[in-house]
């Protein structure tokens, strides 16, 4: 079991390169199946919902963890779907902040 969940974002040190290739591969496969590589720029993750109800609880919810986390996605949604996109602005890439927050946000449809 993956422990990226319990883990908290940092910020990315000046000069930290994106992460890209297999250590992407690796921590997606600690993810959920909602969960795709964008070209080891983002990962974009997909979810739907019975209802409007269930949709705006859930976004509710990321923005909460976002801020917590201070690590914020893109957050698009509908009657009953929601895309999510992680990325971190800072180094134009992926870090494990990415990777840190899509598990937490995973833990959400647990």
């Amino acid at each position: 079991m993956s422990d990226l969940a319990e883990r908290h974002c940092a910020p990315c040190e000046k000069g930290t390169q994106p992460m890209t290739g297999d250590p992407v591969a690796q921590r997606l496969g600690e993810l959920s199946s909602h969960w795709q590589n964008a070209d080891d720029e983002k990962i974009v993750g997909t979810f739907k919902f019975k209802n409007y109800y269930q949709t705006q609880a859930f976004v509710n919810a990321v923005a909460y963890i976002a801020h917590g986390e201070d690590h914020h996605p893109d957050i698009t949604f509908g009657y009953n779907q929601c895309t999510i996109e992680l990325t971190t602005h800072a180094i134009d890439g992926l870090s494990d902040n990415d990777f840190i927050s899509a598990a937490k946000i995973d833990r959400l449809l647990d």
